[in-house]
C-alpha cells in the first residue's frame, strides 16, 4: 500500500474542515427542529437559516476549488469499483450540500417566509408563494437531509478505512495536520 498520496489543495482542505462541522451541526439542528414544539424551535430555526446560507456559499467555493484544483489521485492499488464509488460519492456529497440549502430556501419562499440571515438581512424569495409546492419541497428537503446524513456516514467510514485499515495516505491527504512523518 502506497503512502505517497499527495495532499489536496490547501483551499480544499480548509473548506473541507470548515464545512464538516457546519454540515453536521445543520443535520442535528434539523433533527432538533423536527423533534420539538418548544420555544427551542425558534432558536434552532434562527440558527438554521443563516447557517444554511453560509453552507451554500461555502459549497459553491468548494465546487469552484474542486474544478480548479483536481484532487490527488487515489492509490494505484485501489480496486476500480472503489475508485468509481469514491468519485461518485464525492460528487453526491457536493450535490447534496448544494441542494439542501437551495431546497430549504425554495421551501421557505414557497411558504412565504423570509430567509433572514442576521441584523434584518433577508434573502429574496426564489419561488412564488405556493402551498402545494411548499409541501413537495418540505418532503424533498427531509429526504435529501436523510440521504446527506447517510452519505456523510459512508464518507466518514471510507475515510476511517483509508486511515486506519489501508493506511494509504488518503485520509492524511485531506488532513489539516502536517503531512510529514507519515508511515
Amino acid at each position: 500500500m502506497s503512502t505517497q498520496t499527495p495532499p489536496f489543495h490547501a483551499r480544499a482542505r480548509l473548506l473541507h474542515w470548515l464545512m464538516a462541522p457546519l454540515v453536521v451541526a445543520m443535520l442535528f439542528i434539523g433533527i432538533g427542529m423536527l423533534s420539538t414544539t418548544s420555544s427551542a424551535y425558534a432558536l434552532l430555526l434562527a440558527i438554521h437559516k443563516p447557517l444554511g446560507a453560509a453552507i451554500l456559499v461555502l459549497v459553491l467555493l468548494r465546487i469552484y476549488t474542486r474544478l480548479r484544483h483536481r484532487p490527488p489521485p487515489l492509490p494505484a492499488d485501489l480496486p476500480p469499483l472503489q475508485r468509481r464509488a469514491a468519485t461518485l460519492s464525492h460528487w453526491l456529497l457536493y450535490a447534496l450540500m448544494l441542494l439542501m440549502p437551495l431546497s430549504g430556501w425554495a421551501m421557505l419562499s414557497a411558504a412565504g417566509y423570509p430567509v433572514t440571515l442576521s441584523a434584518g438581512i433577508h434573502l429574496p424569495p426564489i419561488l412564488p408563494r405556493d402551498a402545494a409546492l411548499f409541501a413537495v419541497l418540505r418532503g424533498a428537503h427531509h429526504w435529501l437531509a436523510l440521504l446527506l446524513f447517510a452519505t456523510f456516514l459512508l464518507h466518514l467510514a471510507a475515510a476511517l478505512f483509508h486511515g486506519l485499515i489501508r493506511r494509504d495516505g488518503v485520509l492524511a491527504s485531506m488532513g489539516p495536520w502536517p503531512l510529514r512523518g507519515r508511515r
